[in-house]
């Protein structure tokens, strides 16, 4: 939209053991700042699926690619984006449901739970984004808290 203020963070992960929390960690302060200094409501929900999200694309790209990690994330109108960035240019492939695999379920969880996935092969590595909607109801009113 233009005029429309793009609220957005850049956060670059070294690719160590810590890089999955410390994502989980950005991912909800970011939120928590799009409350708290922009008056969108985030719901609850949104909240934890951003968490889940986040946490299932940072560890692939750490069990994948080595090296490090850039996520994006940012509002675009109701949704919010979680972009991941690594340098294996092997795109992803959701394998078909196999309730008897153990793990290896965590892209079909992803595309289960967001409104948008994508995957773009980059110069170097590629790129993943989810589009996560910030109501409870993706079709309806937003019901998450506003910031007192």
């Amino acid at each position: 939209m233009p005029g429309a203020q793009l609220i957005q963070d850049t956060i670059a992960l070294d690719g160590d053991s810590s890089c999955i929390a410390e994502a989980r960690h950005r991912a909800v302060d970011f939120l928590t700042r799009v409350q708290a200094e922009h008056g969108l409501p985030v719901s609850a929900r949104a909240m934890d699926l951003t968490r889940l999200v986040v946490s299932e694309l940072v560890t692939n790209a750490r069990k994948y690619a080595s090296g490090p990690v850039l996520m994006e994330l940012r509002i675009v109108g109701s949704l919010v984006e979680v972009v991941v960035w690594d340098s294996d240019p092997i795109l992803p492939v959701a394998r078909a449901a196999d309730a008897g695999r153990v793990g290896q379920h965590g892209l079909e969880i992803v595309m289960a739970v967001a409104q948008g996935f994508e995957v773009q092969r980059e110069p170097v590595g590629k790129r993943i984004t989810v589009r996560i909607a910030l109501p409870d109801d993706p079709d309806g009113d937003v019901t998450g808290r506003r910031p007192q």
